[in-house]
């Protein structure tokens, strides 16, 4: 990973990352880059099921050592938490940062700054938490930190409700994918987060994602991943999540090689008490069946489950 030089680099010396950026901050006018392509002017302070305006909104940012094996390295990785979402799961964990709006407003300078001061503090990526509304700040930000000598890799780390053209401003700008495949069922999309369209947008989002970043790649000296897909998937109870369609569909159409953390973590937040099946936790025989499903697609690159106790 020492020789790794991430593309954003070269983008922003030739000057097409300030162009992206410049492009997509112009679609703010009218707001299309998630597929809630709500048409709202965000440039003159309309908002729309984001909530979010022409600045991007930080929750948080910092080591964090909770993150799948290859993103957590010594020094943790450098999260920053957007605030708001254009998901809006009923039951999000995050709740008060995705549905509240938890946070402060920062300008792309800030941003940028925020990048710098987490590799500063050694960790080994930039790990951008539900970024999907707010990509032309992100570019942006990029293009500033970068000529101030950000150097490791862009992770993208998004409920994967995103459109192909957005994802596209990102190509050469984004290393590492890190999308959470969360329902196969239209009608689960619909009760849990008002998304029907939900299942196809994530489908054609992993499809292009992995054609900009091929396979999760890591290095063997470090175990550190600096470019490719790496796939989330929450397990929900009885089966909502759909985990044997979505594993099928990674490992036929996506890769048998991709690396997949399938998560047993569920536990009732938020909203999530409004719908019979998501009010109690998790099952072990749920995780444990969801688990088997992935392995009988053929997906073997799966993330070991562990305990964290590591705050910051």
């Amino acid at each position: 990973m020492a020789d790794y030089i991430p593309s954003y680099i070269e983008e922003h010396r030739t000057g097409r990352l300030r162009q992206q950026a410049a492009g997509a901050r112009s679609l703010l006018s009218c707001c299309n880059l998630c597929p809630r392509q709500c048409g709202v002017d965000r440039t003159a302070g309309e908002t729309g099921v984001c909530n979010t305006g022409v600045m991007a909104r930080v929750s948080s940012y910092g080591p964090h050592f909770g993150e799948e094996t290859p993103l957590v390295g010594s020094h943790g990785s450098g999260t920053i938490f957007f605030s708001f979402c254009n998901l809006r799961c009923n039951f999000c964990q995050n709740y008060d940062i995705s549905h509240l709006g938890d946070g402060h407003e920062v300008d792309d300078e800030t941003l940028a700054r925020i990048m710098l001061a987490l590799q500063d503090q050694g960790c080994h990526n930039i790990n951008l938490v539900t970024p999907s509304h707010v990509v032309p700040q992100i570019l942006a930000a990029v293009d500033i930190a970068a000529g101030k000598g950000l150097s490791v890799p862009i992770v993208f780390n998004t409920s994967a409700y995103d459109r192909v053209p957005t994802l596209k401003m990102l190509d050469g700008v984004v290393d590492i994918y890190m999308p959470d495949f969360k329902f196969w069922d239209a009608a689960v999309a619909r009760l849990t987060c008002d998304a029907p369209d939900y299942p196809e947008v994530a489908r054609k989002a992993l499809i292009e994602m992995h054609r900009q970043v091929g396979d999760l790649c890591i290095d063997p000296s470090s175990g550190l991943a600096y470019k490719g897909l790496l796939v989330r998937h929450l397990v929900l109870p009885e089966g909502l999540a759909g985990t044997q369609q979505v594993m099928d569909f990674i490992a036929r159409t996506i890769s048998r090689n991709t690396y997949v953390n399938v998560m047993a973590q569920y536990r009732p937040c938020g909203k999530a008490a409004s719908i019979k099946a998501l009010a109690a936790s998790l099952s072990d025989k749920d995780y444990r069946q969801a688990a088997a499903e992935a392995k009988a697609a053929g997906i073997t690159r799966l993330d070991r489950p562990r305990r964290v106790f590591r705050l910051w």
